[in-house]
Formats: C-alpha cells, structure tokens, sequence
C-alpha cells in the first residue's frame, strides 16, 4: 500500500469540496505562472540592482536574501490568515504585497537607495509564500488519489513563469533610461494586479471549526520521522536551488558574460523547476515520494559537479537547468511527503509550519551565498553545496530503511 493510500483515513468525506475543483485548480495554476513571473524578475534584477546601490560588495546579493527573509517572516502568518478566513483572503494579501514590490522597487532604482529596495523585495518575499501555499490548496481542492498530481500540475504554470519573467526582464529593462529595470518593476506589479483578479474567482470551503481549533498539538505532528524527513528533504531542495541561483546571475556577470545570457539562463531554468510537474505527481503515485525526492537530489549534486567542469555559458545554462529539475523532483515530492503527515484540521498549520522551517533555512543559505561568492569565488559555492546534501540523502535512506523493516 503506497503511503498516499494509508493517509486516507485522515480525509473528509464531504464531496462538496470538490465541486469547484476544475476551476480553482486551472485559476491557481495561472495565478502561479503570474506570480512565479514576479519571483523571475527579482531573481534576474537583485544581485545586480544590488550591485550597483550596495554600499559594499558584499552586499550585492543582500536584496535577495530579504526576499527570503520575507518569504520565512510572512509564511506562519499567511497560515493564520489561511485558517481563519480561508486561503482566498490570504491569496488576494499575498498578491497587494506583490503589488509594492513591484512599485517600491521601482521607485527605489528612481532614487537609488538601496536599503528601499531591499524593503521591496521583502514584500516581494511575502508574496512568494503565499504564492507557494497554491500547491497545497490545490491538493484540498481534489479528492484524496488526485491530490499528487494535483500539486504537481499547478507547479507546471512556473514553466509559464520562466518565460513570462525572463523576457518581461528582456524587453522592458531598458526603456526607462537612465534607470535601469525601473520599467520591469513597473511591469511587475501590473502582473501581480492580474494574478490578483485571477485569484478573486477561486472558490475554497471556508474554515470548519475543526480546522479553526488546529487538531493534534504541533509537537506531536513534528515528532513524525517521516515529516522530519520530509522537512529535511524540502529544505535542502529549496536551499540549494536558492543558494546556487542566487549567485549564478552576479558569477555570470563576474566572469564577464552579458546580461542576455544570464536572463535566458535563468528563464530555462524557472522552466526546468516547473517543467518536470507535468509528470512528477504520476511519478510519485506510481513509485512513492521518496525515490522522487532522492532522484532530485542526485541531479542537484549533478548540476554543483557540472558548475565546477567551467565558467563558459553553457556550464551556467546546464547547471541551472539541472539544478531546476532536481528542485522540482526534492521538493514537490517533499510537499507531497508533508501531505501524508497531517489531518484535514491540521492542514494549515502544518504546511505553513513546514513552508517557515524550509524559507526560514534558506534564507540563511541566501545571505552566505553573497560573501562567500565575492571572498571565496564560485567554486567555493558550489563545493560548499554538497554538505546539505549529504545530509539530506542520509536521512532519506534511513527514514526509507526504517519504514522497510517495519513493513517486513
């Protein structure tokens, strides 16, 4: 019995939830091919708008690092807001935040100052995290079988978002000169109003005061092995993409490679990290979470190995796109791993409590990645990559192990 099988005595049976599930599924996955664009652009811009306003080098990739502080600060409170009046009201929060940072960076490059930017992309980061709860809204929205390809599918519309943020970077990046990507911000929050009225038309059961009260105390659900091991697994996943992605754009720009090259690097990436969702959630029905996450871990140790073969384009472009592919193989089977963890009542807590321990910890890769590119140099970034990893795969094997002797 697969362990998406053994979660079913912990589901409703009211159907009703899942009258409007077409619909809100195909709104949630536009809205994440809108949103994800927003991410995009702070991706392509932060470390280089940093650069050139940081008071030090150092600092260069700090904006970025807000972002997810923002995303680590703003998700425990998304969940609460989720819970108390329903994921909608945390949606349309999500996407007003989405708005100013589109229009405080802009205004930031206007006047350049820095530390302005800095408090856009961290609503920039509150947005993101509640962007990131769409695929756990999807997977309410469906009966409990359909739940992984649910998740998975609005993931895909990130493959939308690669192409929407690259080239809103490309075509609008210049065209308010001299203040470079003040116009692709301007761009941004008009995309983040869209997302918005996407969103208005999502329609979630409310809140029962089962899930009002929370179910189970949270220590009890956190001593699981298996959502330690899933934790552990998203975290990694989200981490590594992160710490390696956050600094690719500066590298690039470092070893003198143009702009162009390092928005269209980071555009097939966005599309390798979503991509792969058309498939990923058959994949984890068929075989199980946990062969998913440990294939998406291997081809992110093999995208940091392919980083340190060159500094050419294409060594960029490969270990970016393998890198996109192993986050979504680690971290959607992770999601998927949280799902078998927790009651209906327990749901919002839980996964917002899981989204905050995984941004929480990235955004500790996030401000290392910066000092340690501009002091140790790419290389060294990526060595550094293969530590969380192998911790990660470790504690996924014997999780794995464990749960094989006991089924014996």
């Amino acid at each position: 019995m697969s362990q998406l099988a053994a979660s079913k005595p912990f589901d409703p049976p009211a159907s009703s939830h899942y009258n409007f599930a077409r619909s809100n599924v195909a709104r949630l996955t536009i809205a994440q091919a809108l949103a994800g664009a927003n991410a995009v652009v702070v991706y392509a811009t932060g470390s280089i708008v940093g650069n050139v306003l940081a008071p030090a080098p150092a600092l260069a990739t700090l904006p970025i690092s807000i972002f997810v502080v923002g995303m680590a600060a703003c998700t425990l409170p998304a969940g609460v807001i989720a819970q108390r009046y329903g994921r909608r009201a945390a949606f349309l929060a999500g996407t007003g935040c989405g708005v100013l940072v589109g229009l405080l960076s802009a205004l930031a490059v206007v006047l350049g100052s820095f530390w302005l930017f800095c408090i856009a992309t961290f609503f920039g980061g509150a947005y993101a995290a509640v962007v990131l709860s769409f695929r756990f809204a999807a997977a309410d929205c469906v009966a409990p079988e359909k739940r992984p390809r649910a998740l998975s599918f609005v993931m895909a519309g990130g493959v939308f978002a690669g192409v929407i943020g690259s080239q809103l970077v490309t075509f609008t990046m210049y065209m308010w000169m001299p203040y470079m990507f003040a116009a692709t911000f301007v761009a941004q929050a008009a995309v983040a109003a869209l997302s918005a009225v996407i969103l208005f038309g999502v329609r979630l059961p409310r809140p029962t005061a089962a899930e009002a009260k929370g179910g189970r105390p949270l220590g009890v659900i956190v001593r699981q092995p298996r959502f330690v091991t899933a934790v552990i697994c998203g975290v990694v996943s989200y981490l590594l993409m992160n710490f390696l992605m956050t600094s690719a754009p500066l590298a690039m720009q470092m070893c003198g490679l143009p702009q162009e090259a390092s928005n269209l690097g980071l555009q097939w990436h966005v599309i390798a990290m979503y991509g792969p969702s058309f498939f990923t959630g058959r994949l984890i029905t068929r075989f199980g979470a946990a062969p998913v996450i440990l294939a998406g871990l291997a081809l992110t140790g093999t995208a940091a190995g392919v980083g340190l073969l060159g500094i050419e384009v294409e060594h960029f472009w490969l270990t970016l796109v393998l890198l996109g592919v192993g986050w979504n193989l680690g971290f959607v089977g992770a999601s998927a791993m949280v799902l078998e963890c927790h009651r209906p009542s327990e749901r919002a807590r839980v996964q917002s409590l899981n989204d905050f321990v995984v941004f929480g910890t990235m955004a500790f890769g996030s401000f290392l990645s910066g000092g340690l590119l501009n002091a140790y140099g790419w290389d060294t970034v990526l060595w550094l990559s293969f530590v969380p990893l192998s911790l990660a795969v470790a504690t996924l094997v014997a999780t794995s192990a464990s749960r094989a002797v006991v089924a014996r």
